[in-house]
């Protein structure tokens, strides 16, 4: 796979960085993270714009999606366990280390994200007749005030770097 310059820019007043390029010639952004609906991290989101080479004249975005749908999942017998894996893929902006420590930082990301939610709610939310609340909310803030923030930093200085 080849290897291309990393590069920040800016979509709809949002820091994006690059990723790559697919094999429909797209380049592929990941979307700064923002505290959403003041109690989660939207963070994760990848998304390809109408302008393709210059995402801060786009008027609009041709595709999102998440991150979680291009790794961490099973394709055709192959496991794809870090971003350089993913099948449409062609050019890419991390070697295979720091794929490797993106795809780490992400998977924590998102188990960080999910343990926050059990920890704001109570519980899973399946059912409402047990009376078992794990509510936290120290838990909560730290993942949410220290714990994602360092990931997300951590993130952002392997697109930069």
């Amino acid at each position: 796979m080849e290897k291309i310059k990393k590069k920040q820019s800016e979509a709809f007043g949002k820091r994006i960085y690059l990723l790559g390029k697919n094999k429909y010639g797209e380049y592929l952004w990941l979307e700064e993270g923002k505290w959403d609906c003041d109690w989660y991290w939207g963070f994760g989101y990848v998304e390809s714009y109408t302008n393709n080479r210059n995402p801060s004249r786009a008027r609009d975005i041709t595709c999102h999606t998440h991150i979680d749908s291009l790794i961490f999942k099973k394709v055709e017998n192959n496991y794809l366990g870090h971003r350089n894996k993913q099948s449409n893929l062609e050019e890419t902006t991390l070697t295979e280390t720091e794929s490797w420590e993106f795809s780490d930082l992400m998977q924590s990301f998102y188990t960080l994200k999910k343990t926050a939610a059990l920890y704001h709610r109570g519980n899973s939310h399946l059912t409402s007749s047990h009376h078992l609340s794990l509510k936290n909310q120290d838990a909560y803030n730290r993942i949410n005030k220290i714990e994602i923030p360092q990931i997300m930093k951590q993130i952002y200085q392997i697109l930069e770097r």
